[in-house]
């Protein structure tokens, strides 16, 4: 029995039910009120998250790239995006039980909440600490694997091995985010990033270059930074939760659930699985372009680097969006409202176009100040930065309005669908036209993959919401023995 259920507990209606008029709105609540202006206050701290992660990465590269010089900034490149694909895969997971809270969330179950936060506690636990370990002992072969350039290979090396420490914090950390994001709070994690980045930017040169009593560790600095951010952001917001009482935490009374799920496991590894494999696929897809772009030498590889470093800005709104239409989504569908999900996918690709167009032209209108930030003034490697730009740039618009179209449908649980989209644009069209049409076009057949990636992406996945399946998916059953909620209630009238 659910203690929000009051026709099981015996409670007398409210006066409002009696008159038919809708509930009140529960904190956190994202399936009633205006969708266009409830998408938007969601959506801003998630971006403003991003934009704080993003800042934290420009900041340490202009650290490196300064003080170290192009060659360190190769080296963190290369490391970063082993750490992209490794941050990708707990996304998907994470995803996975930010879906899961969403539904019970909107479905009014606070015993389900719990349920699946303990579960995922744990698992979360032992796969951050493994994945950590196995990090540690591989790291040269992984970036031997990839090609990095030989001037940058030690740098890479000592830098890669500190975030593969600091891996468990940040995965814990991430997770901490999407599940309080699952329970319509993105306020909170917004507040928590805003300390760990500002941390981070501060120790980075602190550590790199041994000001103070700091040991100087050059570019292990960096690293070190991300390390003690994201443990004392992890360690503050897990105290944040127990003193609010979030019904994410777990009591002394409650601690049996935290515990192996075989239904929550089941999710996590079916539903969460493919999100992951999305996100290990756009990442190892990464990987894979900057190995062919190594081979132009250490000047083309750190102006991709800056490229890299603008497209993260460009990128954010849309990932931003993503995440909030699903969680939005889901909460909706645990309420049995698909005519709401509907309406969160229309105006989730209107903003997506908006809200990515902009940073593209305000990129394009200040590109050589911007670009000074990554690189010296005067270097050659301004000039390649811009003409990658002037080719990548524009592709991220319909990239943003895809990640919508996924985000909603991953709401129902449908997640395969997604993934084969993503497969068949980066390795199926993006990579071999990069690597086939190299002889002819030189490194532009790398630029150019990227768009015609980009708009391969949006037909698939357009296509998939429009004439797909998804909208008769599950994400979970009911545990057994639970009474239907809301969820399987009749959706209510439009908003």
């Amino acid at each position: 029995m659910e203690p929000t259920d009051k026709a099981l507990s015996g409670e007398p209606p409210s006066s409002a039910a009696i008159a038919g008029a809708p509930p009140a709105p529960r904190k956190g609540d994202l399936t009633q009120g205006p969708i266009a202006r409830g998408l938007l206050v969601f959506t801003l701290p998630m971006l403003g998250a991003n934009l704080l992660q993003s800042l934290n990465g420009t900041a340490n590269a202009a650290w490196v790239s300064h003080i170290l010089g192009p060659a360190a900034l190769t080296a963190t490149a290369n490391a970063n995006n082993i750490l992209f694909l490794l941050l990708g895969a707990v996304f998907g997971l994470a995803m996975a039980a930010n879906l899961l809270i969403a539904q019970a969330v909107g479905a009014g179950s606070t015993a389900e909440i719990k349920r699946v936060a303990g579960a995922s506690t744990l698992f979360f636990a032992l796969l951050s600490l493994a994945v950590g370990l196995a990090g540690l002992a591989l790291t040269p072969a992984i970036l031997a694997a990839m090609g990095t350039p030989a001037d940058a290979r030690a740098d890479a090396i000592t830098y890669l091995r500190v975030i593969f420490a600091a891996l468990p914090f940040m995965y814990f950390f991430s997770f901490a985010m999407m599940a309080m994001r699952g329970t319509g709070d993105s306020r909170t994690p917004f507040y928590f990033s805003l300390a760990a980045v500002g941390l981070d930017i501060v120790l980075n040169p602190v550590l790199i270059l041994g000001l103070g009593p700091a040991p100087t560790l050059g570019i292990g600095g960096s690293a070190a930074a991300t390390l003690i951010s994201q443990t004392i952001a992890l360690a503050g917001m897990i105290v944040f939760l127990y003193r609010t009482g979030s019904p994410l935490v777990l009591r002394r009374g409650e601690w049996g659930l935290l515990r192996p799920d075989p239904a929550i496991l089941k999710t996590l590894v079916f539903k969460g699985l493919p999100m992951a494999m999305h996100m290990l696929v756009v990442s190892g897809a990464a990987v894979v372009m900057l190995a062919f772009v190594n081979a132009y030498g250490s000047q083309t590889a750190a102006a991709y680097a800056a490229a890299m470093q603008v497209w993260t800005y460009v990128q954010m709104p849309a990932m931003a969006l993503g995440a909030a239409v699903s969680s939005m989504a889901a909460q909706n569908v645990g309420a049995g409202r698909m005519d709401r999900v509907e309406a969160v996918a229309r105006t989730g690709v209107l903003f997506a176009i908006i809200m990515t167009a902009l940073p593209i032209a305000l990129i394009y209108l200040a590109e050589p100040l911007i670009l000074r930030i990554f690189l010296p003034e005067g270097s050659g490697t301004i000039p390649i930065a811009r003409h990658i730009n002037a080719i990548v740039l524009w592709g991220f618009v319909p990239f943003g309005v895809a990640f919508i179209f996924a985000g909603v449908v991953r709401a129902t649980g449908a997640v395969i669908a997604p993934l084969l989209a993503m497969v068949v644009s980066l390795w199926v069209v993006r990579i071999p036209f990069a690597q086939l049409l190299t002889p002819m076009l030189g490194a532009d057949a790398i630029w150019w993959s990227f768009p015609l990636g980009s708009v391969t992406t949006m037909v698939l996945a357009g296509g998939y919401y429009v004439w797909g399946g998804w909208r008769r998916s599950t994400l979970s059953p009911p545990p057994r023995g639970d009474v239907p909620g809301p969820a399987l209630a009749p959706a209510r009238g439009s908003d």
